[in-house]
């Protein structure tokens, strides 16, 4: 087996910069030509400008409510709101979709005809998987992407592929114990039942490696795959943009896909923040069929300095850590992290802040910490004041606290209430 799937993993980092740099114009363009959703969010923005990550940072961000709100707007004529070039008869594209899947909300993702539609074989390969291999692909088939985005990847690189879904596992514990599967996708739950389950039974899974998503995959449960004689990766995916990172033999983070570009933003708005601090992950896919461009994955990471022991020179991130929709009601009233990135806006003299709502029920009281250099200084604490009274529409104390204080986890809005 290769170390590597292939030479894109380990170019160097300015040479895989400048060809992602100059893929964003076309990118771009497409978008506003094919995308009536993107062509009214761009709108007015010159794709030839688009060549760095400074003018990339500049355009809007779209976030996955706002899929839905377009999708429900446009449901009867457009079910995927205007985002998708691809269609079926009958839409305002009439080709070009394999799939159609419904996530959560609902929203409707399309499958385009790209061989490894998702990306995912890059994962695959760095988990271990090998042409020739029979995977049992236990991510759910009904409705939702995720079995067809592993499925596509194995495939990509010479799997057989078991459809195992979820559930039923006495008849799939049956198929291993005949088929003999040396690798397993899916959730690490699923593959914790199935190996408890084949102990209970006497039997010993055939299954040695293993790619598995959806849920946290913490470094307890990964040593208890090992101890049990199977080496797990995860990968970060996501039904919109597909492959986002994946973990390779080092164990030190996520690489970033070759086929993306990721940047962290601090929650509520569209601004990067520095390399280490937590915020949101915001992903530019390359995928002519689905362009999202900026779009707001509502997780929360940090990009990891240096590059992979493994010889991958891409940028990588910490993985999943936690989610940056903080939105909290306070009072009956809806307080969001944009709000809070409004306030601080209004003063150059502000950085980082978070809400923390604290009290009891029925007797919320809420605080602004902001972190300044000038701590004494009661008129800029008094106009802080006034400018979260006008945002929020909602009173609240000001702290002013020094630099570098507020802990580094993406929080913009901390719920410290009580609900005893």
């Amino acid at each position: 087996m290769s170390q590597h799937f292939d030479a894109l993993e380990t170019r160097a980092p300015e040479v895989r910069e400048a060809t992602l740099m100059a893929a964003l114009p076309a990118q771009v363009a497409n978008a506003q030509k094919n995308s009536a959703a993107l062509a009214e969010i761009l709108q007015g923005i010159d794709p030839a400008l688009v060549t760095n990550r400074a003018a990339l940072a500049q355009l809007p961000v779209t976030r996955k409510y706002q899929l839905l709100e377009r999708q429900q707007a446009l449901r009867v004529h457009d079910p995927f709101g205007g985002f998708a070039t691809i269609g079926w008869k009958g839409m305002v594209r009439s080709a070009g979709v394999r799939r159609v899947y419904q996530s959560p909300g609902p929203i409707y993702e399309p499958e385009g005809h790209a061989p490894d539609y998702w990306r995912a074989a890059r994962a695959m390969a760095a988990a271990g998987f090998e042409a020739g291999d029979l995977v049992h692909n236990c991510f759910s088939y009904h409705l939702t992407p995720g079995a067809w985005i592993m499925e596509s990847g194995a495939h990509a690189l010479g799997c057989a592929v078991i459809p195992g879904g979820v559930g039923n596992t006495e008849q799939q514990l049956a198929a291993v114990a005949d088929l003999r599967p040396v690798a397993y996708s899916g959730t690490p739950s699923f593959l914790k039942i199935l190996i408890e389950k084949a102990a209970e039974a006497g039997q010993k899974l055939s299954i040695s490696k293993a790619l598995v998503s959806g849920e946290a995959c913490p470094p307890s449960l990964r040593d208890w795959f090992i101890q049990h004689g199977v080496a797990a990766y995860q990968c970060y995916a996501t039904a919109d943009v597909g492959l986002i990172a994946y973990e390779t033999a080092a164990r030190e983070g996520l690489v970033i896909d070759e086929g993306v570009i990721v940047e962290i933003v601090r929650p509520g708005t569209g601004d990067p923040v520095s390399d280490g601090e937590v915020g949101e992950v915001v992903v530019t896919v390359l995928n002519p069929d689905y362009p999202l461009i900026r779009f707001g994955t509502g997780d929360l990471s940090a990009i990891l300095p240096g590059t992979c022991p493994t010889g991958r020179t891409a940028q990588r991130i910490k993985g999943w850590m936690g989610r940056a929709d903080q939105t909290t009601k306070i009072r009956g009233m809806f307080v969001h992290p944009g709000q809070v990135a409004e306030i601080v806006k209004r003063f150059p003299e502000v950085g980082k802040a978070r809400l923390v709502v604290t009290g009891e029920m029925a007797n919320d009281q809420m605080a602004l910490h902001v972190e300044t250099g000038l701590l004494a200084d009661e008129g800029l604490k008094s106009r802080v004041a006034d400018a979260v009274r006008d945002v929020t529409k909602l009173r609240g104390e000001v702290h002013l606290v020094a630099q570098g204080s507020l802990a580094n986890d993406g929080k913009v809005i901390e719920d410290a209430r009580s609900y005893q």
